[in-house]
């Protein structure tokens, strides 16, 4: 440790010499705690730096899988809303083809188009008769009906035009 100057010392006549004697060997003492101060940070320095490391490293997986956590339930909701919205979306599309059909029906009903329901029965009626001709026949097919030729139209003679 440093050597403290005593004031006893100071009245004897070899003070200024015991003075800087006692100067020199604290300074010395002083220089020779730094550098061993220096080379203690020095080698403990890397040891703290390295569990420095090693403590960073913790916290970025813990960070990392936080990360993950937040991502895959944001990416649950967001898949969870566009399901949603899908089926919606197609519950009004489907409400609105069954309003369209509708309103073409009875349009076309109020022109007078036969229905597909219309011809059904009218085709399985035609079948239906069809059997029967074929009964009264014995058999066979029916006989083709002659059909009545259409005479042309006599064409209009083209009006003069009045010079």
């Amino acid at each position: 440790m440093v050597k403290k100057f005593s004031k006893a010392s100071a009245a004897a006549g070899t003070a200024d010499s015991n003075l800087l004697g006692t100067v020199k060997e604290s300074s010395s003492q002083i220089w020779l705690a730094g550098l061993g101060a220096f080379a203690k940070a020095q080698e403990e320095g890397s040891k703290v730096f390295e569990a420095l490391v090693k403590e960073g490293a913790g916290l970025q997986k813990k960070f990392r899988q936080f990360a993950d956590a937040q991502v895959s339930d944001v990416t649950n909701e967001v898949s969870g809303k566009i399901t949603e919205a899908t089926s919606k979306a197609a519950g009004a599309w489907d409400r609105l083809e069954t309003v369209f059909e509708e309103r073409v029906g009875r349009a076309v009903g109020r022109l007078g188009v036969p229905t597909k329901a219309d011809i059904q029965k009218l085709t399985e009626r035609v079948e239906e008769l069809t059997k029967q001709v074929q009964k009264l026949n014995g058999g066979k097919a029916a006989p083709a009906v002659a059909a009545a030729a259409k005479k042309p139209a006599a064409r209009k003679p083209a009006a003069k035009k009045a010079a």
